[in-house]
């Protein structure tokens, strides 16, 4: 079977994927794209899976990043429900599950990731929602009917924010995550307890400082164990304990990586011709001095454009500090920068464990910034963090308001 020829290769069609889309083609409006999605959806945006789609602020119609036509109309070929498994660097060709090959000029990982599976037994019994994708959605949405019961395990954003969505939706909900208390590698511990206190009041059960054991089945109910010996019977079952990278591809074709592909300044991998964005990518986050990965909406959509642009001929270097953000019941934060509890705090309450900034030091410089309920400030705060000035809590009581 002959190879198909493109100009550019995005393997990838989620955020990252679909912002390259339009990354080359303000650069480049004419050359051949493909993108190879391996979900049977058009792109979407993933945030409101599980906060504005639970609240009825927005319909699975809205979440499309684009109808068909654009990609009709900007040469873009789709693949949907089709995934990359080998790459030749050499012969610049990407084949498909499907068996067929495609001939590239250019090339971009935008692979995202898959969520991680519960490493114990009755981990995978079918039915146990790992959350991540719009079909985990829909089934969950379909299932989830008033006065049903729910395990949701993990205490970080995704179990956080899984378990404010089914309380909201009046299903009976508990939480078993191993932390002491909520996104705890995130949250102050006084904010997290706090919270935490919250989600009890809203009738939440909260099981702190366990992890499940096993999982079984009873009839079309689910029994979870947890280490300490309990038994929770339960409708079903939420899973949201972070995400695995699938670095196999790339590493077959010979990249450089770390705990991502590692990409320099232009997003462009160890090989000539290939880039990497999204959750994927390990880059140079320069004003934190430091080379990471953000797993986050707004690091895949700034990251997939600044890398369709310099795949189009462009030479920026990505620079943006993306932030993110959640809603937890009444509560809701933007952050930008290292948001990292392990970091010294410094928290700015105008009402205490409700609305104000907390912000994250390190040898007296602000390295990151959480607005909790404070709206539209994040440019303050990427503001400070370039800043690299050292500062005592004085000068930060008030600064961003």
């Amino acid at each position: 079977m002959g190879s198909l020829s493109y100009k550019y290769v995005i393997v990838g069609g989620g955020l990252a994927g679909a912002s390259a889309v339009e990354g080359i083609r303000e650069g480049d409006r004419n050359g051949s794209i493909l993108l190879i999605n391996n979900e049977k959806h058009l792109p979407y945006d993933r945030p409101p899976l599980s906060k504005k789609l639970w609240s009825g602020k927005k319909t699975v119609e809205e979440i499309f990043l684009h109808k068909k036509e654009f990609y009709e109309r900007t040469n873009v070929a789709l693949t949907i429900g089709v995934t990359a498994t080998a790459v030749d660097v050499k012969n610049k060709t990407v084949t498909d599950d499907q068996g067929r090959t495609y001939a590239f000029q250019k090339l971009l990982f935008a692979t995202g990731a898959a969520p991680r599976i519960l490493p114990v037994h009755g981990g995978t019994l079918d039915g146990i929602c790992y959350f991540r994708t719009l079909d985990d959605y829909l089934r969950l949405r379909k299932e989830a009917s008033e006065g049903k019961s729910a395990v949701v395990v993990g205490g970080g954003f995704i179990g956080s924010e899984m378990a404010a969505a089914l309380a909201v939706n009046k299903i009976d909900v508990t939480m078993i995550f191993p932390e002491p208390y909520l996104v705890n590698r995130v949250f102050p511990e006084s904010l997290g307890r706090a919270l935490q206190e919250q989600y009890r009041s809203r009738g939440v059960k909260i099981l702190a400082g366990e992890r499940p054991s096993a999982f079984s089945k009873a009839g079309n109910r689910f029994v979870t164990y947890t280490v300490s010996g309990k038994k929770i019977e339960s409708d079903l079952v939420v899973v949201g304990v972070g995400i695995a990278l699938s670095l196999e591809l790339p590493r077959q074709a010979g990249l450089q990586t770390a705990t991502g592909i590692i990409v320099d300044e232009l997003l462009q991998a160890s090989l000539p011709d290939i880039y990497a964005a999204g959750d994927i990518a390990f880059f140079p986050y320069s004003v934190l001095g430091k080379q990471t990965r953000v797993e986050h909406w707004d690091n895949a959509v700034n990251q997939g454009k600044y890398a369709g642009g310099n795949m189009a001929g462009g030479r920026e270097p990505y620079m943006y500090m993306p932030y993110f953000f959640s809603d937890l019941f009444e509560f809701g934060y933007e952050a930008v920068g290292d948001v990292d509890a392990s970091l010294e705090t410094f928290a700015d309450w105008q009402k205490e464990n409700d609305t104000g900034v907390i912000y994250y030091l390190k040898d007296g410089k602000v390295r990151g910034a959480m607005m909790c309920n404070v709206w539209d400030r994040v440019e303050a705060a990427r503001q400070l963090i370039r800043k690299a000035e050292r500062v005592t809590p004085e000068d930060l009581r008030g600064a961003i308001r």
